[in-house]
């Protein structure tokens, strides 16, 4: 299994992003499934160190090519490579995804791209109810110095239907997502330190997700739901 992240990837995405049309990328096709290869071996890597102190049921790797029916930018290809894993649902909740991107814009994030309605409105009843927990997680040291105390991700400019505005725990309530994220330096991801780093953060994250999950898996009175 690949231990490290070639230089050659990242000269690869670099050149894609200045030659992002059919033609450029075709002539350098083979090198690119070369390429692929070797990160989808150091992701397979990750999903194996995940797997050790986590219960996964799969990992993803995106695909090259971008859907640019509805999008405004009409570039064919992503100049990333990106993947996903995804905990053992229904117990366990939330998930992981990298991105080696050149020019120092790599980054892994943890938590919740897009929770359902009922999900999300449970978290928000959660919040309501009790927002101290969460707060105390996010104000951990050895959290914080992995992850920083800012939940990230798209959110209401006001408060959320049946929920009040001038409620202390707002901030937290009109979140649509819960992400957390790390960003990494070109130098960071081609270091030999990367994959530990990469599954040191990842582990770092568990109190979070054991809070979100139980949150999830019952009700307000605390009576499992599975």
């Amino acid at each position: 299994m690949s231990q490290i992240i070639s230089k050659k990837v990242l000269v690869f995405l670099d050149q894609l992003e200045a030659n992002n049309n059919r033609d450029w990328f075709n002539e350098n096709k083979a090198n690119y499934k070369h390429l692929q290869t070797d990160v989808k071996l150091f992701y397979n890597t990750i999903y194996d160190g995940l797997k050790i102190h986590d219960d996964l049921d799969r990992f993803k790797m995106f695909r090259i090519y971008r859907d640019v029916r509805f999008s405004k930018n009409k570039a064919p290809y992503k100049a990333h490579f990106s993947a996903s894993f995804h905990r053992n649902k229904p117990q366990l909740r939330g998930g992981y995804y990298i991105q080696i991107k050149p020019n120092n814009k790599s980054f892994i994030a943890t938590g919740f791209w897009d929770p359902n309605k009922e999900d999300l409105l449970r978290i928000r009843k959660e919040f309501e109810t009790d927002d101290q927990e969460i707060r105390d997680i996010l104000a951990d040291k050895s959290f914080k110095s992995v992850w920083g105390d800012t939940i990230t991700g798209d959110e209401l400019k006001t408060a959320p239907r049946g929920f009040d505005k001038l409620h202390p725990a707002i901030d937290l309530i009109k979140k649509k997502q819960f992400i957390l994220t790390k960003s990494y330096t070109d130098e960071a991801v081609l270091s030999k330190h990367f994959l530990n780093d990469v599954d040191e953060s990842f582990k770092a994250v568990r109190p979070f997700f054991d809070y979100m999950s139980d949150v999830l898996t019952t009700n307000l009175n605390g009576e499992s739901l599975i």
